[in-house]
């Protein structure tokens, strides 16, 4: 599908008009009576002993309400998806800026932020660990009492180090990638309300209610019975909420006050608790034959995870087996550990460390075509996997044409596709390719547990409930448009319940590209049964067989009548005699295989990026984006395109601009006045997503997720577009404006023009 070309099949987004005409509340939105705000006090270093926490004064001042320190924790001081390694609030040590210590809660925003001022903490700086490197050294600081190594994870196949004798042609390079905040437009936040029952309900940004009702139950000492997660909408996540922020801090200010609280992080609060995008430094040592074919491949990463492990290990894991991407290497070694220091938490983000790996992965394939003097997509072509190879682990996997599609589209139609003419005679254009794979769900040895219900309300709707969360990436849509394909109703007998722990069945997290996924294998378990319930109804009451009726739109037809429901959905609803409700539970698909973290479904992504490269300021603007996707059939054209569009755009920014640097353990940007993300000046002119629907021979297991493939490719492409402009290989994000121009001048290009 060529989404530029083909008639849209989609609809209005269940939520957009809403979105667009500023109707819809957030979370962050909601108010209360006798609410009360929120904050935190965190720590003033990145690595400092507490002597002391003094609260009297912050205590005495007036129109505060509650103030909380760790001796006010009930249960369990800690929290972690992985392991619960982070303090709710900090009783000895802070390990990064953002450790939380106190937290208050006030009549006003403004008496918060004056009490928590009014806290005195006594510290002793400690020696602050924040290069990577440094923290593997035997003689550094432990930060941990297990040491400074969160996880170690590796693969290896074959022999590396003999097949390296037998190449003709080796190339090595280290490859650095920065921190990168998820930018969203709702920073963390919400309101919690206790109950009358010593409950609490919250309404916060989470891409994993359930997840949150548990680790809140371990902190507060409640049963899990008493916690209530509300989680949709939120405005973006990209997994940056996917663990807890500040809900144990409302939580534990409402349960001691009584009242709502709602805590809502300004966006330096944001960074500096927030989670990033995990830096990575690669090292890649790749050497193939004459032909191009690779013969041996040696990978060695370092993740800086920062102070705490949240979902750490897993980023690294995927790392690791994203490392060969979707090549065929017979010899292979891959290394990699996640440290910690005293640099800010980096955890999930969308791509889930294949967006750092494949920047060093392509990076490898076009120095090498450019050392054999092939052509880059040849060189890629010669090696790429096949449909029925193993996954990049040795696991089984699904089968699929994916690679082999989306490189084939490269070079038959956008490779053909003319380059862009410079705009003026002080710039050079340049064009590049690259390609990725992903895989989605949490991978083998990890619960991944799916469900749903579908169900006939008293209001004459058909109810589909799932435990997912909406954070912006369309999922009602894709929602609405497989229950209406799959049931053959309308969208307006349609209702959605989803975000609401009291509400839905457990469906696991709105994470990993599974979202849609688990939508569609869910429907195919339930819609038989539900049509027939319904069906059985409308015979009971109408004296009609039950093989003469089906679910249409607005209600019950008969075949061979087309004038209209002989029963509608509103007339079923209140003369039902059974009752219609229809539950699933599941696992997402994985490999059969014991590899932890294995993938068993893989999207993938090819990308041509054109740029225009400045040689008078060295800046790179990318004028066009071809993405194509093959990842199974579309179900929400609008929302795949969206998805596709706007992972690149982030990518982009990933590219050429963001860093959330840090200096001595604190962040050195403190706003979206000095980190830069893109805005629409920076989007290329020209956009197209082409999508691969086509699925192998035989495959059960429907659409893959594209919240994350869309990302991957495009910052390998816009490097190899810039070396086919000026020649510069780029190895370190973002992209540097002062090297280009260094490069320029060494080369005297703009003398030579």
């Amino acid at each position: 599908m060529n989404f530029n070309k083909t008639e849209e099949r989609g609809r209005i987004r269940p939520d957009g008009v809403s979105k667009v005409t500023g109707g819809l509340f957030y979370l962050t939105d909601f108010t209360f009576p006798n609410m009360l705000y929120g904050k935190v006090l965190r720590s003033s270093f990145p690595h400092a002993k507490i002597i002391s926490i003094q609260t009297e004064k912050a205590e005495l001042l007036p129109g505060v309400e509650a103030v909380v320190t760790y001796k006010d924790v009930p249960g369990m001081n800690r929290f972690g998806i992985v392991m619960p390694d982070q303090p709710v609030l900090c009783e000895e040590k802070v390990r990064y800026v953002g450790d939380a210590i106190a937290a208050v809660a006030a009549d006003t925003l403004e008496i918060a932020e004056q009490a928590v001022k009014l806290i005195e903490v006594e510290y002793v700086q400690l020696p602050v660990v924040d290069c990577p490197e440094q923290a593997l050294l035997s003689d550094t600081v432990k930060l941990h009492p297990g040491g400074n190594v969160l996880h170690r994870a590796g693969y290896q196949n074959g022999d590396v180090e003999a097949a390296f004798a037998q190449c003709d042609v080796i190339v090595e390079e280290t490859y650095e990638l920065p921190r990168q905040m998820h930018a969203y437009m709702e920073t963390e936040g919400g309101v919690i309300v206790p109950e009358d029952d010593g409950g609490i309900t919250v309404y916060a940004g989470t891409q994993h209610g359930f997840k949150d009702r548990f680790q809140l139950s371990r902190i507060l000492g409640l049963p899990e019975s008493k916690i209530r997660i509300i989680s949709s909408p939120m405005g973006g996540s990209f997994g940056g909420k996917d663990e807890l922020n500040i809900q144990p801090y409302g939580a534990l200010l409402a349960l001691a006050s009584g009242c709502p609280v709602k805590i809502h992080n300004s966006r330096t609060e944001s960074i500096d608790a927030g989670l990033k995008r995990h830096p990575m430094k690669i090292t890649m040592k790749t050497g193939t034959d004459a032909s191009g074919k690779i013969l041996a491949h040696k990978t060695r990463i370092i993740a800086d995870t920062g102070a705490y492990a949240t979902l750490g290990p897993a980023v690294l894991d995927f790392a690791v087996e994203h490392a060969a991407g979707p090549y065929i290497i017979p010899n292979i070694e891959t290394e990699g550990v996640s440290v910690f220091t005293n640099n800010g938490v980096a955890g999930e983000f969308r791509g889930f460390g294949g967006n750092q790996v494949t920047f060093a992965l392509e990076g490898q394939m076009d120095r090498l075509a450019s050392v054999l003097q092939i052509d880059p997509l040849e060189l890629r072509k010669i090696n790429l996997r096949s449909a029925t190879d193993l996954g990049p682990l040795g696991q089984r996997i699904a089968p699929t044409n994916g690679a082999a599609d989306v490189l084939h589209f490269l070079q038959t139609k956008s490779a053909g596709k003319q380059s862009q003419e410079a705009s003026d005679q002080w710039k050079k254009t340049g064009t590049g390719y690259a390609i990725s794979m992903h895989g989605g769900g949490l991978g083998f040895g990890r619960l991944d547990a799916a469900g749903g219900r579908l169900s006939f309300n008293k209001n004459g709707k058909i109810e589909i409930s799932f435990g997912f969360e909406e954070c912006g990436q369309g999922l009602l849509s894709v929602i609405e448009n497989i229950i209406v394909e799959e049931i053959g109703c309308r969208k307006e007998d349609i209702q959605i319940v989803i975000g609401d722990t009291e509400l839905v069945p457990m469906s696991g997290s709105s994470t990993a590209s599974r979202g849609t996924s688990m939508v569609w294998h869910s429907v195919q378990w339930m819609k038989a049964p539900f049509k027939n319930k319904l069906c059985r109804n409308a015979s009971s009451l109408l004296g009609i067989s039950v093989a003469e009726l089906y679910v249409g739109p607005g209600g019950i037809w008969q075949e061979n009548n087309d004038e209209g429901p002989v029963i509608t959905f509103e007339q079923l609803s209140s003369k039902l005699v059974e009752d219609c409700t229809v539950l699933t539970s599941f696992h997402f698909p994985t490999t059969p295989d014991a590899i932890t973290g294995g993938h068993f479904l893989y999207s993938f992504g090819g990308i041509r990026a054109d740029v225009e490269v400045d040689l008078l300021t060295g800046k790179v603007k990318v004028t066009s984006l071809d993405h194509v996707i093959a990842a199974g059939p579309v179900v929400s054209p609008n929302g795949y395109r969206g998805q596709i569009e706007g992972g690149g755009i982030m990518s982009l920014g990933y590219t050429l601009m963001e860093e959330a640097k840090m200096i001595d353990g604190k962040y050195a940007v403190r706003n979206f006045d000095s980190y830069l993300i893109p805005t629409i000046a920076d989007t290329p002119f020209e956009t197209n997503v082409f999508a691969i629907e086509e699925l192998y021979e035989d495959d059960q297991f429907g659409p893959r997720g594209v919240g994350e493939i869309g990302t991957i490719s495009i910052t390998p492409a816009i490097v190899s577009a810039i070396h086919n402009a000026i020649g510069y290989w780029v190895q370190k994000l973002p992209v540097s404006s002062e090297e280009i121009l260094q490069v320029v001048e060494r080369k005297g290009m703009i003398e030579w023009m």
